[in-house]
């Protein structure tokens, strides 16, 4: 479906439109009617609600072997997230799903109720061959509605029991109800932590990642985790030229402050219907630097708006992405940051299988 382009933000949220899904086969044009617009003093926008639908997962692990990620398998119990960011390189996995990479992936939830249960399933196979876990990399696995379902506190508890080591990525400081598995997993050497912030402002913050942890709650986050002898890291992500990349030092500084023992960042990807999506969202908020920051991701993607090359989709390439890389390692070796322990993966036990069977052994 095609939607008219967007004349104004909508308050709590990252799209400005329903962006047409590139698998999508029908097309509908809008026309405005000229009642109720913008410029109508008395127009109010409508609140777009958001909704969950529960699923049953046929299989909970998804597994990679690309070169430039640092895991070879994760879990993401939710598809779409209400965080709502606006540059989620996660987007257009929703046109899977025939709906729209925009408002859509924000506010049409989906929860696989049966995760923790599959986990223990596959963590049984004889097949089974331990390595770390990344936890909600697709979409946040601490995103607002798992304060309902509980399902990454019901995965982090069956791998905590089975001592299999997990690592997260996130924006959400809910990490903090889970600070007492994740602390005793600690001691084994089994979690690691790695908060992503974009932006140390909060207006700019509201505007790019609505529904995420305002950031001085990110950076309180990693000072309590920290505390609680958790490994716990900073990611830079993304890096957006023009937008956020003036506060790569500063983002570093603070977070070293408050005890992130590690650092890494990660360039604006614009993938799919992302470009489009992301265009809409200069429109409305950075007009006047919108051409700028589309040349210099141009620039460092050999002329295109993404080039998904391994080593490239990542950190770009060209003078940008250079000047880049050098201010990272150079406040990286400043503030003294360094790596995080590998996991441990020596201490698994697989779970039993049911059954009369099972328990013979």
């Amino acid at each position: 479906m095609t939607h008219p382009k967007p004349v104004a933000a909508i308050k709590g949220r990252g799209a400005a439109s329903q962006t047409r899904g590139r698998f999508e086969v029908q097309t509908v044009t809008n026309e405005d009617d000229g009642w109720d617009t913008p410029d109508d003093p008395d127009f109010t926008p409508a609140k777009l609600a958001t909704s969950v639908q529960e699923e049953r997962a046929r299989s909970i692990i998804t597994r990679n072997s690309s070169p430039d990620i640092g895991f070879s398998q994760s879990i993401n119990p939710f598809r779409g997230c209400e965080h709502g960011c606006v540059y989620c390189f996660a987007r257009p996995s929703h046109s899977y799903l025939n709906l729209s990479p925009g408002l859509d992936f924000e506010t049409k939830l989906f929860a696989k109720t049966n995760a923790p249960e599959l986990l223990r399933a596959e963590l049984a196979k004889p097949s089974y061959k331990v390595a770390p876990i990344a936890l909600g990399i697709n979409t946040d696995s601490y995103q607002p509605i798992e304060r309902t379902y509980k399902l990454t506190r019901g995965i982090l508890e069956v791998l905590a029991e089975y001592n299999h080591p997990v690592s997260f990525v996130t924006k959400g400081a809910l990490i903090l109800r889970d600070i007492d598995l994740l602390s005793d997993m600690a001691k084994r050497n089994l979690v690691s932590v790695y908060l992503s912030v974009t932006t140390l402002d909060n207006r700019l913050s509201s505007k790019l990642e609505p529904r995420a942890t305002a950031p001085h709650a990110r950076l309180d986050t990693i000072s309590k985790l920290t505390e609680a002898g958790v490994p716990v890291g900073v990611l830079v992500a993304p890096v957006i030229p023009m937008i956020t990349d003036s506060e790569l030092e500063h983002i570093l500084e603070a977070a070293r402050l408050v005890g992130a023992k590690s650092a890494g960042y990660v360039l604006l990807r614009l993938p799919n219907e992302l470009k489009e999506i992301w265009r809409e969202w200069l429109a409305l908020h950075f007009p006047d630097r919108a051409s700028h920051v589309i040349s210099l991701m141009q620039q460092m993607h050999g002329g295109k708006d993404y080039d998904s090359s391994f080593g490239v989709r990542m950190r770009g390439r060209g003078p940008f992405a250079d000047l880049l890389e050098q201010r990272f390692r150079k406040a990286r070796s400043r503030l003294g940051f360094g790596r995080i322990l590998e996991l441990n993966r020596s201490s698994f036990v697989a779970p039993r299988t049911s059954g009369p069977q099972g328990e013979l052994f």
